[in-house]
């Protein structure tokens, strides 16, 4: 999904991206055909547009979760202003902890390799997603079940396809910290609140670990910093760097930058790569960084609808479902 793409373009990938909540990818369509609606969320900021994210200020105001389509677009039309300040303050900023299932194998194959990692994430949110090693995790693969992390830690669950180099043991994160235009407090029951109304209207077992995701964050807060990753990372990454290998990851965040500065922060990152400040983990829609996929594309096919592309440092190694549940790695890519 491009949010720079146009309204109603941007409503129909997301129908296609929700196509596991009927509730959500319903209205996405009959959003696009709706002109009056398109109208109204045509007056708002392009990235404000967001589908989720006037889903959940709608649903904020008293939608109900899988309300038909008449009434949601009656709340939107009928909004004295509410339900528009809600979409302009807050953000979808839900940053799926069911991701690490996905993460793990490349951050597990880097703290092996160079010791303790300094984990730093740009789009932090509230840092839920900068917790790996305290998480279980259960694999499901062709071959059986693959298990790790210690018992009664939280579970996240994932379908694996491929040579995936699925790890032994958890990393060792020595120290954890996070950049953010808006970085959350999740100690704030408003603000966790909110985060479970980003969660699709059918999705209650992502509920169950959003809520999970939050008591891990806050029994052991990482640090959070407000800053821009065009201009305000490096401080963050000198400071990573006093504890262990810094390694730089990220999710479903590039996409709300426009196309120049999603190369700009390409670049960056290659950079600094190149100069051995950082390892970079990218987990993206293969339409925001495309040159993750340079070589290997053609060898693939057309990439999978709704997944997220893994990448170590700039070089594409596995499709990922947006939230976790499931990833497919690629032959001859190893870490």
């Amino acid at each position: 999904m491009d949010l720079f793409g146009g309204t109603r373009e941007t409503y129909l990938a997301f129908a296609d991206q929700a196509a596991d909540s009927p509730t959500l990818a319903g209205w996405s369509r009959a959003v696009a055909e709706d002109e009056e609606v398109l109208a109204w969320l045509g007056e708002l900021p392009v990235l404000k547009q967001q589908p989720n994210l006037v889903y959940a200020a709608a649903r904020w105001h008293g939608l109900a979760p899988t309300a038909a389509y008449a009434d949601l677009r009656r709340l939107l039309l009928a909004d004295d202003g509410t339900v528009r300040a809600t979409i302009l303050a807050r953000a979808t900023q839900t940053n799926e902890a069911g991701r690490l299932a996905t993460l793990l194998p490349v951050l597990a194959r880097i703290a092996a390799e160079d010791g303790p990692i300094a984990l730093v994430e740009v789009g932090a949110s509230g840092g839920l997603t900068l917790h790996p090693d305290r998480w279980a995790y259960r694999y499901a693969t062709p071959a059986g079940e693959v298990r790790l992390g210690a018992p009664g830690a939280p579970v996240l669950e994932c379908a694996v396809e491929g040579p995936a180099p699925l790890p032994d043991r958890l990393p060792e994160v020595a120290w954890r910290g996070g950049l953010d235009l808006n970085p959350l407090d999740v100690t704030d029951d408003d603000t966790a609140r909110w985060l479970e109304t980003l969660v699709w209207p059918e999705h209650e077992d992502r509920r169950v670990q959003l809520r999970r995701a939050i008591e891990v964050a806050r029994a052991d807060p990482p640090h959070l910093v407000r800053g821009d990753l065009l201009t305000d990372l490096d401080p963050l990454l000198d400071e990573a760097g006093r504890h262990g290998r810094v390694v730089v990851q990220h999710s479903a965040v590039i996409a709300y930058l426009e196309e120049p500065d999603r190369e700009a922060f390409h670049d960056a990152m290659l950079e600094r790569v190149a100069a051995g400040t950082c390892r970079w983990v990218s987990n993206e829609s293969p339409r925001v960084l495309p040159r993750v996929l340079a070589g290997t594309v053609g060898a693939l096919g057309t990439p999978p609808v709704g997944r997220f592309v893994l990448a170590l440092d700039g070089r594409g190694l596995a499709w990922t479902h947006g939230h976790g549940r499931s990833m497919s790695w690629w032959d001859d890519v190893p870490v």
